[in-house]
């Protein structure tokens, strides 16, 4: 679900580059030709489908993000560095532990006198 999740990201933030590269802020881009007329072939304006398009892309994106965070709950475990811990934590957890015993404790030798 993840992978699903983050390829229509991709394919949402292509087509929200393409639409604000096609939009010109000075009102000369893709809306200048049909500026004479309000209305072509009963579409008011290009300028209000390209707004339009931004938006809905936009909180596409947004609601996406949100979506792709519920879908990985558990981020912390399959960070890069999650594998080393986890062979870590089995290795000690196998590895034998030797102590001693509460009650004896080992007499305190002093060094040598030359």
């Amino acid at each position: 679900m993840y992978l699903v999740l983050s390829i229509i990201v991709v394919i949402v933030c292509v087509l929200l580059g393409l639409i604000v590269l096609i939009q010109n802020p000075k009102g000369g881009g893709l809306t200048s030709n049909f500026s004479s007329s309000s209305q072509l072939m009963g579409v008011q304006k290009t300028g209000d489908f390209l707004e339009k398009g931004t938006w809905v892309l936009a909180i596409t994106l947004m609601v996406l993000a949100l979506a792709i965070n519920v879908v990985s709950k558990g981020g912390a475990s399959t960070s890069p560095g999650s594998q080393y811990k986890d062979q870590i934590d089995k290795s000690l957890k196998a590895a034998p532990t030797t102590t001693a015993p509460a009650g004896q404790t080992a007499p305190l030798q002093l060094p040598a006198k030359k």
